[in-house]
């Protein structure tokens, strides 16, 4: 029998990294101490979406069923799960954050906010930072270069605009192209980039020439389950997930593994849904009150590891 072979790399292309920290991550220390920081992501891009009325040639999926409609027909049913995100959903998820006084981030849409203005003016009046998450929400991965560059910087113009912010961190629809990275570094000003999701901590990567911070997202932590099998059974199911991780990193931290990042995600099509932000408001108390556990931004904890890093390096 012949032995299997080691694959040949394709040339040209960003080299992965199966390593990462390994079996000993950093000590990290994080403000105050904590164990576990925990960022809330909302992401914003219903208005966003690709569309028929708005001269994209298809539907969207990603909206309360799992297909998607061929372009021979408007998909009015999948449009308006969109609208309920933007006309009810983030209404019920900002009154949870208001109430219990919680930080979070936002991952816009340009687009998105520019057709819904008293989101923008909600995301400014609680000093909630935003993440760049693409001028629509689209496939960059299949987008020319010229494209994803023009989208890019229309986008930074139209978040500064709406939200009187300027995005420092970015990710886009599940698939970042080749380019991405080198095209933030690019166009600079941002401090880090979102899109993979392949640690518990942030880290560096090469990048146009420097290195670029990673602030790791999460699809596991993310109410994208409710879409995708194996579905939760009922949101109760999610607040249990978030509570298992959310206890276990904690427990790795008291055994000296080190403190840990968790990521949420959340969608106000899914999680604004009543039954749903039941799940969001039960961990946003769960959380408050367990020790050693802080809400921060994606921003501030990317400001932070670029001020700290060495000291745990």
């Amino acid at each position: 029998m012949t032995a299997p072979r080691d694959p040949a790399p394709v040339t040209g292309l960003r080299p992965r990294d199966f390593v990462g920290y390994g079996r000993y991550p950093p000590q990290v220390r994080w403000p105050g101490d904590a164990k576990v920081v925990v960022n809330l992501v909302v992401n914003y891009e219903e208005g966003a979406e690709y569309s028929v009325p708005d001269g994209d040639g298809r539907n969207d999926g990603w909206g309360e069923y799992a297909y998607e409609v061929g372009p021979e027909v408007r998909d009015l049913g999948t449009e308006t799960h969109y609208e309920f995100g933007s006309r009810v959903g983030i209404w019920r998820l900002a009154r949870i954050f208001d109430r219990y006084d919680v930080p979070v981030s936002v991952g816009a849409c340009a687009v998105a906010l520019e057709r819904n203005p008293a989101v923008a003016e909600w995301i400014r009046e609680r000093g909630h930072d935003v993440v760049g998450h693409g001028w629509r929400w689209l496939d960059y991965a299949r987008m020319s270069l010229s494209d994803e560059r023009d989208h890019l910087r229309r986008a930074i113009e139209s978040l500064e605009r709406t939200t009187g912010q300027r995005p420092r961190g970015w990710y886009v629809r599940s698939f970042p192209s080749e380019r991405t990275l080198d095209l933030l570094v690019e166009e600079g000003g941002f401090f880090y980039d979102s899109d993979p999701c392949n640690d518990e901590l942030p880290y560096f990567t090469p990048a146009g020439g420097r290195e670029l911070l990673i602030v790791p997202y999460s699809k596991v932590y993310n109410d994208t389950r409710y879409l995708l099998s194996p579905t939760y059974g009922s949101p109760a199911q999610f607040f249990e997930s978030l509570r298992l991780g959310l206890d276990y990193l904690c427990e790795e931290a008291d055994d000296g593994v080190g403190a840990r990042m968790m990521t949420v995600g959340l969608h106000p099509r899914w999680s604004g849904q009543a039954n749903r932000a039941a799940a969001i408001r039960d961990f946003v108390v769960y959380a408050a009150e367990k020790e050693g556990v802080r809400f921060m931004r994606r921003l501030d904890i990317a400001r932070w590891w670029l001020d700290h890093h060495t000291e745990w390096a």
